[in-house]
């Protein structure tokens, strides 16, 4: 069945379109044009404005359920539903540092799910095992360990069509396993990590270009040591997500990040759980207490985040003093681009998923409106 949507401020992620029309037809978009047809049923915005809805590439729990307590569909099923609710209409369920029984329990619950389902699921996101202890963070420092070749080769083998993002402390690797990591073609982030300025410019030189959290849990700016903050400063082709809750890094941080990366400057919400239903959780070593709408461990640490990424767009046009445009374009495109789905989702496009957002002139409303259904 044909839909036409009109009325509508569309922004394409390529072009703002006043008065635009955009026509979809069995949950994908036909086209985008400007003439109102008379034979289809339409959904009228009435002036409102309409994007692609939101990409998170780090979402931990959904409303209920926590992936890496609990690897599996009715868990990922949670974490979609929940992120539909707040503009996100496409995720990278986030499992952390775990057991390698509990990293391949994910792997098959996700590959299971999106064989079933062919909804706005992508794959997962794996954030560690392999990670310095010294910068881990909420990870459990019982799970944080070295890569070995047969665990590697084995998360390699049967998760390449599944993990899209791996976040590694690449001094934890040989040369020879950082290779093998590359060669897979799964997209390699930075995180949680004490290398310097110098080790960052050699692992970028290698080709990754994404890091994880920005500011967090990395080697910071300092004038005679800039760290890997500054490595990424530096760097015009790595990407850098932050996540923009005022808490993770200041505003201001944030603000003269954006100023630096601009186009490479993206949103993620790494939240714990959403819609902050969940005040207390523990699993394995890992706790998390919501203590003045943020979550803490017992040593008093964040231990993951609360927002959602409707939230972070928000915070995005409140505090870093951009237009509507661009800070849906710091949740759409630039996150596709930076996984490497800029051709797939992301942009309101021919071809691309019927997956929207429709918002207000100040964000201040946002809403999904999804029609792949």
């Amino acid at each position: 069945m044909k839909q036409a949507i009109i009325n509508a401020v569309v922004h394409t992620g390529e072009e703002i379109i006043e008065n635009g029309v955009v026509i979809v037809e069995n949950g994908t978009i036909i086209s985008v044009q400007k003439e109102i047809p008379n034979d289809i049923k339409s959904i009228d915005l009435k002036g409102n404005h309409l994007s692609a809805g939101f990409i998170d590439i780090q979402i931990n729990g959904g409303e209920k359920y926590y992936f890496s307590q609990t690897p599996n569909e009715e868990t990922i099923q949670d974490i979609y539903d929940a992120s539909m609710k707040y503009g996100t209409t496409h995720v990278l369920p986030c499992l952390i540092s775990s057991s390698r029984e509990t990293i391949l329990q994910g792997i098959e619950a996700v590959r299971d799910y999106m064989k079933k389902h062919q909804n706005g699921v992508i794959g997962m996101h794996l954030e560690g095992p392999f990670l310095n202890p010294e910068r881990r963070g909420a990870h459990s420092i019982d799970q944080v360990r070295k890569p070995t070749d047969e665990e590697l080769q084995e998360i390699i083998s049967k998760g390449k069509d599944v993990i899209k993002v791996i976040t590694i402390a690449p001094e934890c690797f040989t040369e020879e396993q950082l290779n093998m990591l590359i060669e897979s073609g799964i997209t390699i982030s930075i995180g949680h990590s004490t290398i310097t300025h110098k080790e960052a410019k050699h692992y970028f030189s290698k080709g990754i270009n994404l890091v994880t959290h920005l500011f967090n849990a990395m080697t910071q700016f300092g004038h005679r040591e800039p760290g890997l903050v500054g490595a990424v400063f530096e760097n015009e082709k790595v990407y850098a997500p932050v996540i923009l809750d005022g808490m993770h890094c200041d505003y201001a941080a944030a603000k003269i990040a954006y100023k630096l990366k601009q186009e490479k400057f993206f949103l993620i919400s790494d939240a714990t759980f959403l819609g902050r239903k969940v005040a207390n959780f523990k699993w394995d070593n890992f706790d998390a207490h919501l203590v003045d709408g943020f979550y803490r461990n017992e040593d008093g640490n964040l231990a993951g985040a609360t927002i959602s990424m409707t939230e972070a767009v928000q915070n995005a046009y409140n505090h870093l003093n951009v237009s509507a445009d661009e800070a849906i374009k710091m949740a759409t495109t630039r996150v596709a681009s930076a996984i490497g789905v800029e051709n797939k989702v992301g942009k309101i496009k021919s071809g691309f998923p019927a997956s929207f957002v429709q918002f207000n002139s100040d964000l201040s409303k946002i809403e999904t409106l999804d029609l792949t259904l």
